[in-house]
């Protein structure tokens, strides 16, 4: 088998490419709505990254995102948040739209199957922990005290 046999091949056997949910259109409906679809779009997006990772590296470490976020959407006082990734790391944000206002922390699930959290404000690692549960704890005690967070956005959010 040839080089561009066994490209062609791979791509056959690539997962299809997620259907994400359209985000303008969950705009025009709202905060609310846009933290649903976003949910949704980065739950999809990462789980047809981790299936192309699998064909394409079988075998190889993947940080574990999929499950960060199964158990983040899991958290209500999280879903109420607009969460965003950099770099694996995931992020919640109580404004919709950039600039983001960063509430509680991130959570980085590393290559060894453990998850780093680390606090926003004084920048700090608070701890690693075997599972996405134990670090959807820590950043859940980040989260400010009194009242749930409370979702907004920006009055000019470029949508």
């Amino acid at each position: 088998m040839d080089a561009n046999s066994e490209v062609f091949d791979q791509q056959q056997s690539m997962p299809p490419r997620p259907v994400l949910p359209d985000m303008a259109a969950a705009r025009s409906r709202g905060p609310a709505d846009t933290v649903d679809a976003r949910w949704q779009s980065l739950r999809l997006a990462w789980q047809g990254r981790y299936a192309a990772h699998q064909v394409r590296s079988p075998g190889r470490p993947y940080p574990g995102i999929v499950p960060l976020l199964d158990a983040a959407a899991a958290q209500p006082r999280l879903r109420r948040l607009f969460p965003f990734t950099s770099h694996f790391t995931l992020l919640f944000s109580s404004s919709t739209s950039y600039p983001w206002s960063v509430q509680a922390g991130s959570i980085e699930p590393r290559h060894n199957g453990r998850f780093t959290v680390r606090r926003r404000d004084p920048f700090a690692v608070i701890g690693e922990v075997d599972t996405a549960e134990e670090a959807m704890a820590l950043v859940l005690e980040l989260l400010p005290t009194g009242s749930d967070p409370v979702i907004s956005a920006c009055t000019d959010d470029g949508a």
